[in-house]
C-alpha cells in the first residue's frame, strides 16, 4: 500500500480518544476514502473493542456494517508527541502513532497486520514518533511495505 503524504499529519494534540478518532476519520473522509458516515462508525468500533493496539499505537477503523461507506483502501498516519490516552486513569494505553485505515473488502485486515507487524518493534515506533517530516514517515513505512 501506498502512504500518502497528505494523509500524514504531524505534531497533532488531543484532549480525548474521540477527538483523535474523530480526527483521523475526518482525514479518510477529505481524502475521499470513506463517506462522513464512516466516522461514527470508527467511534462505535472503539467503543466495542479499543483500538489501541499497545507499543504506543492505535489503528482507529470503523465497524464492519460501516464496510459499505468505505470508498477504497487509505490509510492516515497521525504522530501525536504529548500522546492521548486510550485507557482510562487507573489504567493509562497512551498511544503517540495513530493508524486511521479504511479498506475495501478485508483489506483492512492486511492493513492491521502489516501496521502491527511493523510496529512490533518498538524502535520502529519511536522512529515514527520522533520524525520530523511527513517524508521521513512514508519512507519508514513505505520501506516495510505497509
Amino acid at each position: 500500500m501506498e502512504i500518502q503524504k497528505n494523509l500524514i499529519q504531524l505534531g497533532q494534540s488531543f484532549k480525548t480518544k474521540e477527538e483523535a478518532i474523530t480526527f483521523c476519520g475526518e482525514q479518510l473522509v477529505s481524502g475521499g476514502y470513506v463517506t462522513p458516515d464512516y466516522v461514527p462508525a470508527m467511534l462505535e468500533r472503539n467503543s466495542e473493542l479499543s483500538v489501541y493496539m499497545g507499543n504506543f499505537i492505535a489503528i482507529p477503523h470503523g465497524t464492519d456494517a460501516a464496510k459499505k461507506e468505505v470508498l477504497k483502501t487509505g490509510i492516515t498516519i497521525v504522530q501525536v508527541p504529548r500522546g492521548v490516552n486510550f485507557g482510562d486513569e487507573e489504567a493509562p494505553k497512551i498511544a503517540t502513532v495513530l493508524f486511521g485505515i479504511a479498506g475495501v473488502g478485508s483489506e483492512h485486515l492486511d492493513l492491521i497486520q502489516k501496521i502491527s507487524i511493523f510496529c512490533a518493534d518498538v524502535d520502529n515506533v519511536v522512529k515514527l514518533a520522533d520524525a520530523t517530516t511527513a517524508d521521513e514517515i512514508a519512507d519508514l513505512l513505505n520501506s516495510v511495505e505497509v
